[in-house]
């Protein structure tokens, strides 16, 4: 969903989360996210290597910038779009 959309108040589905579409939804099923209470005190970093390992090759890097978006929303920041996160997740991880 568009970041400027969500409510914090609607989270029912994977889909309401900021920067989450079908894909990226079926994405965190895979990984073992049904909910988004489910990424609450979650890595990014550790969900990416997890779906990058079910997968069986390295996903973009722009799937951990969505990743880093949704943990710190559910931890309470406000929706950011995950483009927001990019320069950040090539400092600190290098990817």
């Amino acid at each position: 969903m568009n970041p400027a959309k969500v409510d914090r108040n609607r989270l029912e589905r994977l889909t309401d989360l900021p920067n989450v579409g079908p894909a990226i939804a079926n994405d965190l099923r895979l990984i073992g996210v049904k909910s988004p209470l489910d990424l609450a005190d979650r890595s990014p970093v550790e969900l990416y290597h997890t779906l990058s390992s079910i997968k069986g090759r390295r996903q973009d890097p722009c799937v951990l910038d969505i990743f880093i978006s949704l943990v710190r929303f559910i931890d309470g920041e406000e929706p950011r779009p995950w483009w927001e996160y990019t320069a950040e997740r090539k400092k600190t991880f290098g990817i």
